[in-house]
């Protein structure tokens, strides 16, 4: 997927301002947050809120493209969770565009049940 995902962008002639892309692969670790040890997750997320802010990044100054992939279901320790991408002019943009994604999808558009 990631090397899809890169190839496209550095293919679209529109992405030719791109001079960095910055991935964000989460994946299901074995503690929670609070250190008690975890089997795995239960996630699942909203899909329409996950496209109003992918959107919303986009018309970032600097961003050329945002791809985001969530991993829905039962995960186990080891999974991914999510994988995203954001492309842009320069690492002073894409920086904060990645971590607000991030951040808006992890308190906006996931819902993570871990198992205990």
């Amino acid at each position: 997927m990631i090397d899809n995902w890169l190839r496209e962008i550095k293919e679209n002639p529109q992405s030719k301002s791109a001079g960095m892309i910055l991935i964000h692969n989460g994946i299901v670790r074995e503690t929670s947050k609070d250190g008690k040890p975890v089997k795995g997750m239960k996630l699942s997320y909203d899909a329409k809120k996950l496209n109003e802010i992918i959107h919303d990044i986009k018309t970032k100054q600097g961003i050329v493209d945002v791809r985001v992939w969530i991993n829905e279901g039962e995960l186990k320790v080891g999974d991914d969770i999510m994988i995203v991408l954001v492309a842009g002019r320069l690492r002073t943009d894409v920086f904060p565009a990645l971590q607000e994604l991030v951040g808006k999808i992890k308190n906006e558009v996931v819902n993570e049940e871990e198992i205990f």
